[in-house]
């Protein structure tokens, strides 16, 4: 009994050998992933810690915890940190609240609805860079721009939007870009739900906005907190938008965190300032993600 007892517990040769096979053909990618995330955030802690200035070799040496301060408490950090908060909550209500609307019409039977879908989703696959250049040159000129044609057309002065509103252009720019997004996500989830609770829903005398209350918006819950989470992680490392249109500008009126980083790091060449500035922007995402993901997964627990 003794000995059938021990050979249950203890794996087999062969069961040992498969084990450290598969070891063997995992380790290099495994490796590769370790230096390919590692050995940047490892260089960038060290940076961080540094007096680094690309045109201004004698200035060197350990400088601690001053890059962090400096950064602290610069009015521009403050600034584009507001930035990019209210760039990420407006384009999430923009994109998730058109997305929710959209999804809800494009389960609708009308005709056409084949291109309609195509159209709506096609400005996902347009690059960043093309896209703005597309808003900033096509749509938004303040001399031959489409805006700006349809409102000489009724009497009114064209508006310089990147100029006068520069984080609320960009915010509608990325808001056009990642529209379709929640839309392919949430009409996916609208087509999920069962018919016949609707036509039950219906039959009792429920209207259209009720059926929208109490039964697709419960069930579109969880998409919708995929959508959030997807999205805000993206959203916080926005960047070819606001460097096509507005270079950050007037001032930093548009700069986002991402943004002010690259200004520090290859217009102002101040590497350890730049550095400094990127570990504090993976502090803040890991502790988004970390609470998005549970928010995520209480969802999906319910």
């Amino acid at each position: 009994m003794q000995a059938v007892l021990n050979t249950s517990a203890a794996p087999s040769a062969p069961a040992r050998k498969g084990k450290g096979a598969g070891f063997l053909l995992l380790s290099p990618a495994v490796f590769i992933l370790l230096v390919w995330s590692i050995v940047p955030l490892v260089m960038t802690l060290w940076y961080s810690l540094q007096n680094y200035n690309l045109v201004d070799p004698t200035l060197h040496g350990f400088a601690g915890i001053n890059n962090y301060w400096y950064l602290l408490t610069d009015p521009d950090f403050l600034q584009s940190l507001l930035n990019t908060l209210l760039l990420v909550a407006g384009v999430l209500v923009i994109s998730v609240g058109g997305g929710t609307l959209l999804a809800v019409l494009y389960d609708q039977d009308f005709f056409g609805r084949g291109i309609a879908r195509v159209l709506v989703i096609s400005p996902f696959f347009v690059m960043p860079t093309v896209s703005a250049l597309l808003w900033k040159n096509l749509m938004l000129h303040p001399i031959y721009g489409v805006y700006s044609a349809m409102m000489r057309a009724v009497g009114l002065t064209p508006i310089d939007w990147l100029s006068q509103y520069p984080l609320a252009t960009v915010m509608m720019i990325v808001s056009w870009e990642w529209l379709p997004f929640a839309v392919l996500i949430l009409l996916t989830a609208v087509q999920s739900l069962d018919g016949e609770q609707k036509e039950a829903a219906r039959m009792d005398g429920a209207g259209p906005i009720a059926r929208f209350r109490y039964i697709i918006l419960p069930h579109l819950s969880r998409a919708i907190s995929v959508v959030v989470m997807i999205e805000t992680i993206y959203l916080l490392t926005i960047f070819a938008e606001i460097s096509v249109t507005t270079a950050g500008g007037p001032g930093v009126a548009s700069s986002n965190l991402a943004f002010l980083i690259y200004s520090r790091a290859l217009l102002q060449f101040d590497v350890g300032g730049a550095s400094a500035g990127g570990v504090i922007a993976i502090v803040i995402a890991n502790i988004v993600a970390a609470f998005l993901v549970r928010a995520v997964a209480r969802n999906l627990e319910v």
